[in-house]
């Protein structure tokens, strides 16, 4: 048996899709829909495997100094080179947020989305919030409504679905991702990661694509992050079968799997010098996509497109 629950909680409206077994994962609407916890009953107690804000004041004062904790990333992801592109024979200059050089994370990751829907039943709780793009950024000036769905089902297993619908009179570039970091009780250096890859986009020093790939398998199976950094993006091999991606502490026999349909062909990592979480970024095209043409969708007007992605706690003995 699932439900739904509406509690207020540190300045927080959130909205909490709950299991029987314990397992619930909480989403705040008013914060960019974002996923503030996934938690699931570990030796009787919960186990959060999301990092993300402490309060509403929190979010709203640091979203951007503590790296885009849990964001949703659209219309474009990662890093727009210099904050400019050129589309439809027209030059555009993103306005919203600039890391030194070039625009960051897209329009989205600290706008209020409402809720349009929500049910809960014997297999499932849903629920859909939406949030209206009405073109407020020069640099991207399109506009397009971003519907965000949650489903929590059976087995510890949350589906994030993203569809994104072209309000504007003319065609419009759009990327879509998300910036969730994970923690397993453990800093990440004692976790062990795979993923399916064997390509990683090359990037200059200014983090932006070259437009080659460089093979890369290093994580094709299971190993101990270790000291490892990243702040980099590979191309996902969806010939080697699902999960994309599996995030394992083995000391605390819990593991996060995510399972990605081709909507998210490109996966991003980032580590944070705390160490605390890794963020795992599914995400549409390469970062400068509006540039480079790596996984950016054109869309016409009243046109839609959907992007999927899927996580899951699974609990070892």
């Amino acid at each position: 048996m699932f439900s739904i629950i509406e509690k207020k909680e540190n300045g927080f409206d959130k909205i909490i899709l709950k299991e029987i077994t314990g397992t619930f994962a909480e989403i705040i609407p008013s914060c960019g829909a974002i996923l503030h916890s996934f938690t699931v009953i570990k030796d009787g107690k919960d186990f959060n495997v999301i990092e993300s804000y402490g309060n509403e004041a929190d979010f709203k004062n640091n979203v951007t100094s503590k790296g885009f904790l849990g964001c949703k990333l659209s219309p474009f992801v990662c890093r727009i080179n210099k904050g400019i592109y050129n589309f439809d024979g027209k030059e555009y200059h993103i306005q919203k947020y600039f890391d030194r050089n070039n625009a960051l994370h897209g329009e989205l990751y600290d706008q209020s989305f409402t809720v349009i829907a929500e049910s809960s039943d014997e297999q499932k709780a849903i629920v859909s919030m939406k949030h209206e793009y009405k073109g407020s950024d020069p640099g991207y000036p399109f506009k397009y409504d971003c519907i965000v769905t949650y489903e929590l089902w059976k087995n510890n297993k949350l589906n994030v679905i993203t569809r994104v619908i072209n309000k504007d009179e003319h065609s419009i570039p759009v990327q879509d991702g998300w910036h969730p970091y994970f923690t397993l009780g453990n800093k990440i250096d004692e976790l062990e990661l795979q993923f399916q890859s064997n390509e990683m986009v090359e990037f200059n020093n200014e983090l932006i694509p070259t437009e080659k790939l460089i093979p890369y398998k290093d994580f094709n199976k299971a190993k101990k992050l270790g000291d490892t950094f990243f702040d980099n993006c590979f191309t996902l091999n969806f010939s080697e079968g699902q999960p994309m991606c599996c995030l394992q502490n083995t000391e605390k026999n819990i593991q996060v799997e995510i399972y990605t349909d081709e909507s998210y062909p490109y996966l991003q990592f980032y580590t944070p010098s705390h160490r605390n979480s890794i963020a795992i970024e599914n995400i549409s095209g390469a970062p400068d996509a509006f540039n480079n043409g790596m996984g950016f969708k054109i869309l016409s007007p009243d046109k839609s497109a959907t992007f999927k992605t899927s996580y899951k706690i699974t609990l070892l003995t």
